[in-house]
């Protein structure tokens, strides 16, 4: 058995996703704050060393992107595919994969969508507004899913605890 210290993160489950979006809600969501938010992004994927593209949509307007070294086009394209799936569940990109594992299909199986334009994977968090729901999502894409997700959820809560 590993170590302890060694063991990977345990991936959470849908309770533990959905408490982390009904927690993380904007009063409301400028251009200004997409552009402190995209920049707590850049700086924290930076201080990491980590080969990410970041991006921030506000109903259907694209208000933030950087593409830090290491990223490539391929990331922009999962970026899209893992914000289509925020703009139609309503939910993380990471939660609604979880959902899908957690009755015992996958996304792709079941979805009946296209998976060249729709990915159910970590990495884009839905941009909720008190009183209004979501107008928009935060995604990351370079790492592998789970710390995509967790990246943006530790960008969320700094950035919503100032």
């Amino acid at each position: 058995m590993p170590h302890p210290q060694t063991t990977p993160d345990l991936a959470p489950g849908p309770e533990e996703l959905e408490a982390q979006e009904r927690r993380l809600v904007f009063r409301r969501f400028t251009y200004d704050d997409a552009w402190a938010l995209g920049s707590l992004l850049v700086r924290l994927a930076r201080e990491r060393g980590a080969p990410v593209a970041i991006d921030i949509h506000r109903a259907g307007q694209q208000l933030f992107h950087a593409a830090l070294p290491g990223s490539t086009p391929d990331n922009d394209a999962w970026i899209a595919r893992k914000r289509r799936v925020v703009e139609r569940y309503g939910a993380s990109s990471y939660l609604v994969g979880t959902r899908f594992r957690a009755k015992g299909t996958t996304f792709e199986e079941s979805s009946r969508l296209d998976p060249d334009t729709y990915a159910a994977h970590g990495g884009s968090f839905p941009v909720r507004v008190e009183d209004v729901g979501v107008v928009g999502a935060v995604t990351v894409s370079g790492l592998p899913q789970l710390q995509d997700h967790k990246l943006v959820v530790e960008a969320l809560e700094k950035f919503l605890s100032v």
